[in-house]
C-alpha cells in the first residue's frame, strides 16, 4: 500500500470514529439487504459482532505499514472465516457495503481519492484472506467436531472442559481455539487450550462463566460429558521458541493460566533445561484453582518455580496484585515473558517488565484493538485478555 493511501485511510477512520456504532449497523443492514441469505452466517444478536468489525478495522489500519504483521493477521482471519461457510464471492459484496457505509458517515470529507484508497486496501486484504483460505482448504477441514469427555467444576463459575476432536487437531501450546456449542448455533467464542499436544489428542479448556456470556455459561453450567461441540482452527502467536535458552517467565491471572500451563507442559515434554518462573495471581484465593497441580509439578522438577499471589492475602510471604509482585521480585531482563489473563493485568505487567529492562520483543501476549480512534502505538501494546474475553463471528 502506498503511503498516500495509508494516510487517507487513517484520516478517514478518525472522521468516522465518533459514529462507529451507526456505521457498523448501517454496514450490516446494507449487507443483509443486498444478500439476505448471509444473515444465516451470523449470530442472532449482533451487538458483539459490530464491535468485532470495528476492532478488525482498527487492527488492519494500525498495521498498514507493517506488511508482515498485516499479511499474517489477514491470513489467519481468512483461514478462520472458513468455519462460517464464507465463500470467495461474498468478499466483493462485503467490500461494496463497507465502502458505502464509510461514505455515508464521512460527510464532506469523502471524495474519490478516499474511496479509491479504501477500495485498493480492501481488495488487497480480501485477496490475502481468500488465498489463505484456499491453501488451508487443501489440508484442513473448515471446522472440527468433538465430544466432551470430561467436565469438572473447580469453582462455582469455572469449568475445566476436555474435548476429544473427531480428527487430528493441529496446534501449539499457548494457542487458543474458537468453540461453538449446540445451545448457541453460529455463536463462536475463543478459549485457550490448557494442555500441550500429546499422544491422546485431547484438548482441555478452562472456562469462566461471565455475565451475559452465552457460550461461557453454557459450557460451565449446561455442558455434560457426551455433548458435542465444534472447534475452529487454532490461533495465536504466544508460542515458545525452543531454540532459545533464556529463562521463561509466565504471568497468569485467573483462567489466563490455561495457555501458560500448556507452555509449561510443552517445555517439560521437550526436555529443555530452561528455568521457568510462574507468577499466578487472582483477586481471591478461589481464583487460584490450578495452583495445586503447578505446585506438585514444581516439587518434582528443579527447573520450575511457582509464585502465587492474591490481592489481599499473603501466600508464602507474597501478597498484592500480580503486577506489584512482579515489580517487587524483578528484574527479569534476561528472560522470555509470556502473559495471559485479564486485559488490565496483562497490560500493567507488560509495563512493569519494560520498566525493569525487558525488551518489548521478549514480552509475549496476544494483542487487542482498543477501539476506533486509538493510536496504533497504544493498540499494539494492549493485551487481549483470554480468561473472560469472548471473540466474534464472521466479518
Amino acid at each position: 500500500m502506498s503511503e498516500n493511501d495509508a494516510e487517507l485511510i487513517r484520516a478517514n477512520l478518525e472522521v468516522v470514529a465518533p459514529r462507529a456504532g451507526e456505521l457498523t449497523s448501517h454496514f450490516y443492514a446494507l449487507l443483509f439487504l443486498r444478500e439476505p441469505s448471509l444473515r444465516e452466517l451470523f449470530p442472532p444478536a449482533m451487538d458483539t459482532q459490530r464491535d468485532r468489525l470495528v476492532q478488525a478495522l482498527v487492527r488492519i489500519v494500525g498495521d498498514l505499514e507493517n506488511a508482515e504483521a498485516l499479511s499474517g493477521y489477514l491470513g489467519r482471519l481468512g483461514r478462520d472465516h472458513r468455519k462460517f461457510d464464507v465463500l470467495a464471492e461474498h468478499y466483493t459484496l462485503v467490500g461494496e457495503c463497507l465502502v458505502a457505509a464509510l461514505a455515508r458517515y464521512s460527510g464532506d470529507t469523502w471524495n474519490q481519492a478516499v474511496a479509491d484508497a479504501w477500495g485498493r486496501a480492501y481488495t488487497a486484504a480480501a485477496g490475502l484472506m481468500t488465498g489463505a483460505a484456499d491453501l488451508d482448504a487443501a489440508v484442513n477441514p473448515a471446522h472440527w467436531a468433538g465430544e466432551i469427555v470430561a467436565h469438572e467444576r473447580p469453582a462455582d463459575d469455572i469449568a475445566v472442559v476436555t474435548v476429544r476432536p473427531d480428527a487430528h487437531y493441529p496446534y501449539r501450546a499457548g494457542q487458543y481455539a474458537t468453540v461453538e456449542t449446540p445451545w448457541w448455533p453460529r455463536v463462536w467464542r475463543a478459549y485457550s487450550i490448557a494442555n500441550a499436544p500429546d499422544g491422546n489428542g485431547l484438548l482441555t479448556f478452562h472456562v469462566r462463566a461471565v455475565p451475559a456470556g452465552w457460550v461461557s455459561n453454557a459450557l460451565v453450567r449446561k455442558a455434560r460429558v457426551g455433548d458435542r461441540v465444534k472447534l475452529g482452527p487454532a490461533q495465536g502467536e504466544m508460542v515458545v521458541d525452543h531454540r532459545q535458552v533464556h529463562p521463561v517467565l509466565c504471568v497468569a491471572g485467573g483462567t489466563g493460566l490455561a495457555p501458560l500451563r500448556a507452555i509449561v507442559e510443552e517445555i517439560a515434554y521437550v526436555g529443555s533445561d530452561r528455568f521457568v518462573d510462574v507468577f499466578y495471581g487472582a483477586s481471591t484465593h478461589s481464583g487460584l484453582y490450578g495452583l495445586d497441580d503447578l505446585l506438585r509439578l514444581a516439587q518434582r522438577v528443579s527447573w520450575l518455580k511457582v509464585r502465587p499471589a492474591v490481592d489481599d492475602v499473603a501466600l508464602a510471604g507474597i501478597s498484592g496484585a500480580i503486577a506489584d509482585v512482579l515489580a517487587e521480585y524483578g528484574p527479569f531482563y534476561g528472560c522470555d515473558a509470556y502473559l495471559s489473563g485479564p486485559p488490565e493485568m496483562v497490560l500493567e505487567s507488560s509495563r512493569v517488565l519494560r520498566r525493569l529492562g525487558l525488551p518489548a520483543e521478549q514480552i509475549h501476549h496476544d494483542p487487542v484493538t482498543l477501539g476506533f480512534g486509538v493510536p496504533p502505538s497504544a493498540a499494539a501494546e494492549a493485551p487481549r485478555g483470554r480468561d473472560s474475553r469472548e471473540r466474534a463471528n464472521a466479518y
